[in-house]
């Protein structure tokens, strides 16, 4: 069976640029799920300011539901492309068959623990008596398709792993070419306001959801998704699947936490009155650094298979200088991502309001939030390329300890200097992260490929 790309003999460069840039595109287009409902959602009429901050206050809700599709999904298929990499293909198949399974648990688990406590989540994540109706309505509606999330997410994993990355990237695209055809039309034509884009929303997964599932029970991929039998199942894989996928579950579930703390924060110390206007300014500023972060993540995640495979097959040379290609592609894009940062900012902002206020209010947050992305590059390299390897713990350090800073500064800040000192927590974590995530890199990275070496 022929792949698009063969992990273990292509040459590293053009491996890295075939399996990143399709990635790094997919997670663009996934970042525009929620740009393209908050873009369309704040130039509601009359009501289009304190509606955005609404839906800014179920984004850490949303990212919290999904981070369990990357939970399974991307340990799940690190897992698998190891096996894959040491040719152990029935071993695979196990894997997948686990990972399906878990999927489909996972997602009714939470499907009803989320909509029995969407209330107290959404008072405790920061909503106000002005923003908790809109905020209420896109939770529900959003919550009720988290299997199509789940299964999107988790599945399109399986597909990168085994060679596949342009079809990963369509998935995604069918998903997000779904998504900005039916928002105007749910949210303006239908005058269905913040439950259109939910709709909306949830619509377009279950098309990359449907997408996915039929190519991975195909011909054309090497390992199928299959039913779990009850003599199959093991403990073992269940728990190696949840160990890998651990970091970076952590690494998204923490970025809901902070964005709690962060809307929490702000409500707090700017009051009624400044409150609600710098969640709204959060909630752009954190979009636009979501199209520095997920095309980043596109880079450091979508060729951790790479890593993984080569890993099980003992090439550590080739681990070596994939992580060397890696880096330097994810410098290049952070850089670039920088200066366009200094330059046209207020392009961007434009898309969600018009008030001058709020404009240059949220020029001044891409200033501050933007401050070390070109550090940062070496935190998201470094942590994903120890999780390729099964060092799941260091990662997980190195993750949560750029979370923690991040908290601390954000809740010690604003005591010293206003509500807006809070915006200089990203900058100071990420900065103190790039430090960390390289020594550790420096004193560990090499010995562990040298113990795979001479492993039997």
């Amino acid at each position: 069976m022929k792949h698009t790309t063969d992990l273990g003999k292509d040459k590293v460069p053009l491996l890295v640029l075939k399996l990143a840039i399709p990635s790094m595109i997919a997670q663009f287009v996934t970042v525009l799920y929620s740009i393209i409902d908050r873009m369309f959602i704040g130039n509601i009429e009359e009501i289009g300011d304190i509606a955005l901050a609404g839906v800014g206050v179920c984004g850490p809700i949303v990212t919290l539901l999904t981070s369990f599709g990357t939970l399974i999904g991307l340990g799940g298929s690190i897992l698998m492309a190891m096996r894959m990499g040491a040719g152990q293909k029935k071993e695979a198949q196990s894997i997948l068959a686990h990972s399906f399974a878990m999927l489909v648990a996972f997602s009714a688990v939470l499907t009803l623990v989320f909509l029995l406590s969407k209330k107290y989540l959404l008072n405790w994540f920061g909503a106000s008596p002005l923003t908790f109706p809109y905020a209420d309505t896109y939770m529900t509606i959003y919550t009720a398709g988290t299997f199509f999330a789940l299964m999107a997410i988790g599945l399109n994993y399986f597909i990168t792993c085994q060679g596949f990355p342009a079809v990963g990237m369509c998935t995604v695209l069918i998903g997000a070419i779904t998504n900005i055809v039916l928002d105007p039309v749910f949210i303006f034509v239908f005058d269905m306001g913040v439950a259109g884009a939910a709709w909306a929303t949830v619509i377009a997964q279950f098309a990359s959801c449907a997408f996915a599932f039929c190519f991975l029970i195909g011909k054309k991929v090497p390992v199928r998704i299959t039913r779990l039998k009850r003599e199959m199942l093991s403990k073992n894989i269940t728990c190696r699947i949840l160990g890998l996928g651990l970091s970076p579950f952590l690494i998204l579930a923490t970025d809901s936490v902070i964005i709690i703390i962060m809307n929490t924060v702000l409500q707090h110390y700017g009051g009624p009155k400044e409150g609600d206007l710098l969640i709204t300014c959060a909630t752009i500023v954190q979009s636009y650094m979501m199209l520095i972060t997920g095309p980043m993540l596109g880079i450091s995640s979508g060729t951790q298979a790479i890593l993984s495979y080569n890993y099980g097959a003992k090439a550590t040379r080739r681990v070596r200088k994939a992580e060397r290609c890696i880096l330097l592609l994810c410098l290049c894009f952070t850089s670039l991502m920088f200066l366009l940062s200094r330059i046209v900012p207020q392009y961007f902002i434009g898309i969600f309001t018009r008030d001058p206020g709020l404009t240059d209010l949220c020029i001044w947050g891409i200033h501050i939030f933007t401050l070390m992305i070109v550090p940062l590059s070496f935190q998201y390299v470094f942590v994903d390329g120890f999780t390729a390897l099964g060092r799941s713990k260091t990662a997980l350090f190195l993750s949560l300890f750029r979370k923690g800073d991040y908290v601390l500064f954000t809740m010690i800040l604003p005591i010293f200097y206003g509500a807006r000192s809070a915006f200089y927590a990203q900058p100071l974590a990420d900065g103190i992260a790039a430090v960390m995530s390289t020594v550790a890199f420096l004193l560990i990275f090499k010995k562990h490929l040298q113990k795979q070496e001479v492993s039997l």
